[in-house]
């Protein structure tokens, strides 16, 4: 996180606070005029944050939101402009392993898998509502799954799906044996289409990128770290717009894990994270 670390006092929006590991990096490495706003759907990664962080008492706001409502929350807190702002798309390892609520495909949860659990339509509602050709759409799109027509004929002739296991029954039923994936689970790419679609995460993030470079400051930075190509690739066209307004890449590739990180996470492998500078 050293390259969105703040020189100066000013405030640092964390996007997508989870347990408050970039957060505490980054105010471990500033002086205390550094403060930080951190937003997140989810409100049982925001308790986590919360005791996280509490070692950083009034240096530290934290609000249950989504990043698409980054600047309208910003300004609620009084908060114009920011030295930093940081997203961090996709979900935990938390959310994945512990959180019970349909994330993974490795065990036989609900199959929920809203980030925000107090609003919106669950996974379940939304495959037995769609039509299968849209289904197939978002499998495809968001998944970049090969088989998405063939994944969505089972799901819907085996509707009503109501757990993590009918919709892993289901994309096993759907993928030829031969075509399974050696690195992959098979189902992977559908609980990630699926995830996606529910919460809206290419909307959000688009939402995002269009509305935080308002608030940085000169020198501010916007970080963006992607576990996704569709996401990388929005990320991507978004800061070549912004490179002819006014800001800069701070490297001229994306930053990726090295292989000691992976190791230590194997998570982290598909990460990118871009850099931009306001420069003007």
């Amino acid at each position: 996180m050293f390259l969105l670390r703040p020189r100066d006092a000013g405030w640092v929006i964390d996007g997508t606070v989870g347990m408050g590991g970039h957060a505490a990096a980054i105010l471990d490495a500033t002086d205390p005029g550094v403060r930080l706003l951190g937003l997140d759907a989810d409100p049982a990664a925001l308790a986590e944050a919360r005791e996280r962080l509490a070692p950083f008492a009034d240096r530290v706001r934290l609000a249950h939101a989504s990043f698409r409502d980054l600047v309208a929350v910003a300004a609620g807190h009084g908060i114009t402009a920011a030295r930093a702002v940081l997203l961090d798309l996709g979900v935990s390892s938390w959310q994945l392993d512990a959180s019970g609520r349909g994330f993974s495909f490795q065990g036989d949860e609900p199959l929920d898998m809203r980030l925000d659990p107090t609003r919106g339509e669950t996974a379940a509602a939304l495959l037995n509502r769609l039509p299968e050709p849209e289904i197939a759409r978002l499998i495809a799109e968001h998944g970049e799954e090969p088989h998405a027509r063939r994944i969505a004929r089972v799901i819907v002739r085996r509707r009503p799906l109501a757990r993590t296991g009918d919709l892993v029954a289901a994309v096993r039923a759907g993928v030829p044996r031969a075509a399974w994936p050696r690195r992959l689970h098979v189902a992977t790419r559908t609980f990630q289409a699926v995830r996606m679609a529910v919460n809206d995460e290419p909307g959000a993030l688009r939402r995002a990128l269009a509305d935080a470079p308002a608030v940085l400051t000169p020198g501010g930075r916007l970080g963006v770290i992607s576990f996704h190509s569709g996401e990388d690739r929005i990320v991507k066209r978004t800061f070549r717009t912004l490179e002819a307004a006014g800001f800069a890449a701070l490297e001229p590739s994306p930053l990726v894990p090295g292989d000691d990180e992976v190791r230590a996470n194997p998570r982290a492998r598909s990460a990118k994270l871009r850099v931009l500078e306001r420069v003007a």
